[in-house]
């Protein structure tokens, strides 16, 4: 009985943090907003697409990275996340939190529910604004694509809370996040398919096969239009677990990074 009231505490603070902060959500969907309407315009003519599962028929380029830019706002968020804990370890809240008579490994992962919960409602007005657009996926896809981006939300935010706890110092992390966010983003099927990087280069096509985000998208991609990938619900299911189990063990006193910092 006394698990549930904790987990509903900590993701209605995570709510409430995200309500008092609106810059937060405003830069969420400016950021992927602009690559749809800015950047995708100057794409769609230099970068020809084939037709690929999901898709049955030529999309446009639009369409296409709609996914991975949904993908985009679950991994920012993720990191978000990780650094409003950076902050709260450096003000001693974070200590209070651990120091709960429940497993830590409980409230890791009921601040992780909250940053998903978080993260997917982000997701969600991005959609949304995309359908205002006229770039819009097949109506069930918008209800089957839920709990695709709730495992990639998990997966992203775990992600988080590993680095979170190897970062020592707040003034640290966005040299963490940038080292992090973008070859993630950028070596992956988020702005292009894999097939195009194979044109360039086999190496580069290998290393963005391996990045665990291109899988997230991929189950992403696949949801939106109804239709499951097992593969990609496979990789990111494990990555999920592992990194899972490396914040556990960072955020683990006797072992981790976090007896090591105070």
């Amino acid at each position: 009985m006394t698990y549930l009231p904790a987990f509903r505490a900590i993701v209605i603070r995570e709510a409430l943090r995200f309500v008092h902060q609106r810059e937060r959500f405003i830069a969420a969907l400016v950021r992927p907003l602009v690559w749809l309407l800015v950047f995708a315009a100057g794409f769609r003519a230099a970068l020809g697409l084939s037709i690929t599962p999901p898709y049955q028929t030529y999309i446009t380029y639009e369409t296409y990275i709609v996914p991975g830019l949904c993908g985009m706002i679950l991994l920012f968020n993720g990191m978000q996340s990780s650094l409003s804990l950076v902050y709260d370890r450096e003000m001693g809240s974070m200590r209070l939190l651990l120091t709960a008579p429940l497993p830590r490994w409980f409230l890791l992962f009921s601040k992780l529910c909250g940053a998903t919960f978080i993260g997917v409602l982000q997701c969600y007005a991005f959609l949304a604004i995309a359908w205002a657009f006229d770039i819009t996926a097949p109506a069930i896809g918008y209800l089957t694509v839920l709990p695709a981006l709730v495992l990639a939300g998990l997966m992203l935010g775990a992600l988080g809370l590993a680095l979170s706890s190897f970062i020592k110092q707040l003034e640290n992390f966005a040299g963490v996040m940038n080292f992090v966010i973008f070859p993630m983003f950028f070596l992956s099927s988020a702005l292009y398919p894999l097939w195009k990087m194979a044109e360039s280069s086999e190496l580069l096509h290998d290393i963005c096969a391996a990045n665990p985000f291109t899988h997230a998208v991929e189950l992403i991609r696949f949801a939106l239009h109804g239709e499951l990938s097992p593969s990609a619900l496979l990789w990111t299911g494990i990555a999920a677990f592992v990194f899972m189990a490396l914040a556990i063990w960072g955020y683990d006193p006797a072992r981790g990074m976090v007896r090591r910092k105070r």
